[in-house]
């Protein structure tokens, strides 16, 4: 019994500890609460309010284009400039923002609209605004059969010409500030003023930083020309600080990381290596209560400049193509018959990598301002448009007849006109006797090709009888011109290629027209990539501009070290025997070597042993002068000429194209004179280059 009251008198005691003990940890839990909030509550309460934007800021310099031996072409030049940062100011405290930047800076106001004087005016006198809007259409806005647009517009049209003449010069520049402000985008910097920022004007904002929120001075800079307009067209261009990302181009952009005003390159070589010149702007994360003011920013990544870009064109062998093109289509379009003579094209290349060396175009045009004829830059011509080339692509013609068993080497014909039903005789341009291959393309028989496209056709020849040809041939022949670059896409690294135009009809007389180049059109560089073709043994190579691509060293303008090298792609091998090429070539050095060679009068005592074949097409003129002719425009004759050297190490090879070289039966020659003084540049550079 005494064991039992024992046990009994402590458990009471236990169970007060339990509670008390309870009690207690309870009340530390509820004073450490009450702390927290009392104490950390304001702090938490704004911690979750934050949130985090990332914004970028001042812009890096793009990359620079350099040539082959490293001399800049395109380069930056800095400008002081002045930006502004939407931090999610109010259009109010942005309205004051711009005023008193108006009294610092001058702006120009060209791009002030009538609609943002009339917008301008409403914001600045809203009482004199809302007295425009009579009784009976508020009563109509309150009843809800007007809506606040419409009334918007009814004040927006009754501001007259008198109110908007307040507007002074110094508000009008507060309307163009203003409306810059409003166009960025929240937390992207976006450049006010670039031009002509004067060092006072610098000074003076720098100064009024605390009281111009948003605005800040730095850096800017634009592309500058070392060649001037030499290879301009094929350079490109960036777009401005005002235009941003092109509207085309924007999602594509936005998805990798570009902010909405970034300048970028907008066509040829800066769009083709934006992602190697655009460097990486400096990213600051801000930090924004729940209202959208930054309360704290951190810089995430400092600023890199744009990576060199290192072009295979050789700029001095360039300027001095450019020149010899000049000086022939001025010289040509004083002989007769070359009223539409305007533009002529050159590329070289090497043949065994497929380095373009030079890509020259020249245009004659007409300066709309000051009516004057000027030559302008049009070397992007020579990927971006095409012609019928004439004989150029017999050697094309000769290959593809090996290789479908059309004709074999040594094969002869006859070289007397065809005569086919119901279509005029088909000749070349004199009798030239029984011919095989070799001698067809020294002497450019038409007549030849003829007979080689009528067997890889399946065709039978008869005297004023109708010619039966395979429409496949045309197929045939097709792809087999496209293994050597002919009437495809090169593959150069630049955009908006053409491949040229196929003749739609298949008709027999086509199919002999396709052979010696009147019926397909054309580029200059196709031209190049199909000789470079011959000239290497049989491999297309893919025919490129750039060249190595180069880190920037930060803070100097030293050349940095090679990121990458561009290495020579063969696109394709064509399936010929060496023994077809070399009677090819052999020809193709007969055309230049060998007295009756059709370019032997110009590169016969040309001492760097050239090969290569010329052309004559007869074409229809589609150029800009055609609305003067009515529907059918005049049939004029375009000149073309292809060829490397030396015949047996080629190192260089060429294509020359001059449309709409003359009218009538004055042949100015334009084509070869051209190329005889481009090979022959190029061989005394290279000469002096070594002395």
């Amino acid at each position: 019994m005494e064991k039992q009251k024992k046990n009994k008198s402590h458990f009471p005691i236990r169970l007060n500890i339990l509670f008390f003990s309870v009690f207690f940890l309870f009340s530390v839990l509820i004073l450490r609460l009450g702390f927290v909030q009392i104490v950390y509550g304001e702090n938490f309460k704004r911690d979750l309010a934050r949130k985090e934007d990332i914004t970028i800021s001042s812009p890096v310099p793009r990359g620079r284009i350099l040539d082959r031996d490293y001399r800049i072409i395109v380069d930056n030049v800095p400008k002081s400039a002045i930006s502004y940062t939407n931090e999610g100011f109010s259009q109010e405290v942005m309205l004051e923002t711009a005023e008193k930047l108006a009294k610092l800076i001058s702006k120009k106001t060209n791009k002030v609209t009538e609609r943002d004087k009339r917008d301008f005016w409403i914001m600045t006198n809203p009482e004199r605004a809302n007295a425009k809007i009579s009784k009976k259409e508020m009563d109509l806005y309150y009843a809800k059969k007007l809506t606040d647009n419409d009334i918007y517009k009814y004040k927006l049209e009754r501001i007259t010409t008198d109110e908007l003449k307040e507007l002074t010069k110094e508000k009008l520049e507060v309307i163009a500030l203003f409306k810059e402000f409003n166009s960025g985008y929240k937390f992207t910097t976006q450049i006010i003023k670039n031009e002509d920022v004067t060092a006072q004007e610098l000074a003076v904002v720098s100064e009024n930083l605390q009281s111009l929120p948003g605005v800040d001075t730095t850096t800017d800079w634009e592309r500058c020309y070392a060649f001037n307009g030499t290879l301009k067209s094929v350079l490109g261009k960036v777009t401005k600080s005002d235009e941003g990302l092109p509207a085309e181009q924007l999602e594509y952009f936005l998805a990798r990381d570009y902010s909405r005003n970034d300048r970028v390159g907008k066509s040829q070589l800066e769009w083709q290596y934006e992602n190697v010149l655009h460097g990486y702007k400096s990213k600051i994360k801000n930090v924004t209560d729940k209202t959208g003011n930054v309360i704290e920013n951190h810089p995430v990544s400092n600023g890199k400049k744009g990576k060199d870009l290192v072009l295979s064109i050789d700029m001095d062998l360039q300027r001095k193509i450019d020149r010899i093109i000049e000086e022939e289509l001025w010289a040509a379009k004083r002989y007769p018959g070359t009223y539409l003579t305007d533009r002529a094209y050159v590329v070289l290349m090497n043949p065994k990598t497929g380095e373009v060396l030079a890509m020259s175009g020249k245009k004659i045009v007409r300066n709309n301002q000051t009516g004057r004829v000027e030559m302008e830059d049009d070397a992007l011509g020579t990927f971006t448009t095409t012609y019928n080339v004439g004989s150029t692509v017999k050697g094309a013609t000769i290959l593809t007849g090996y290789k479908t068993g059309a004709i074999a080497p040594g094969t002869v014909f006859d070289d007397a006109g065809l005569k086919i039903r119901a279509t005029p005789l088909k000749k070349s341009y004199a009798y030239l006797g029984r011919l095989n291959e070799i001698n067809a393309l020294k002497l450019s028989s038409n007549v030849y090709m003829f007979h080689t496209a009528i067997r890889i056709g399946k065709g039978h020849y008869e005297y004023d009888q109708p010619l039966n040809i395979s429409s496949k041939a045309f197929d045939s022949i097709r792809d087999s011109f496209a293994s050597f670059g002919l009437g495809t896409r090169t593959g150069i690294d630049l955009p908006n290629e053409q491949s040229g135009f196929k003749g739609q009809s298949y008709l027999p007389g086509y199919l002999l027209d396709l052979v010696i180049g009147q019926y397909d059109t054309y580029s200059a560089m196709q031209l190049a990539q199909y000789v470079s073709t011959i000239a290497n043994g049989g491999y297309r190579m893919q025919p490129h501009v750039a060249k190595q691509m180069l880190e920037p060293k930060e803070g100097t303008r030293e050349l940095g070290h090679v990121v990458k090298e561009i290495t020579p792609t063969v696109l394709n091998t064509i399936d010929m025997k060496s023994n077809w090429l070399y009677r090819v070539k052999l020809g193709f050095k007969k055309v230049m070597q060998e007295r009756g060679g059709t370019a032997y009068k110009f590169f016969g005592n040309a001492p760097y042993s050239p090969a290569g074949k010329t052309g004559t097409a007869e074409a229809f003129y589609d150029g800009p002068e055609r609305y003067r002719f009515g529907k059918e425009p005049p049939p004029v004759m375009n000149l073309s000429l292809v060829s490397y050297a030396p015949s047996s190490n080629p190192e260089i090879a060429m294509a020359v194209i001059v449309p709409w070289a003359y009218q009538g039966k004055k042949d100015n020659r334009a084509n070869l004179k051209i190329g005889r003084r481009v090979l022959d540049t190029y061989f005394q550079m290279k000469k002096d280059n070594h002395s």
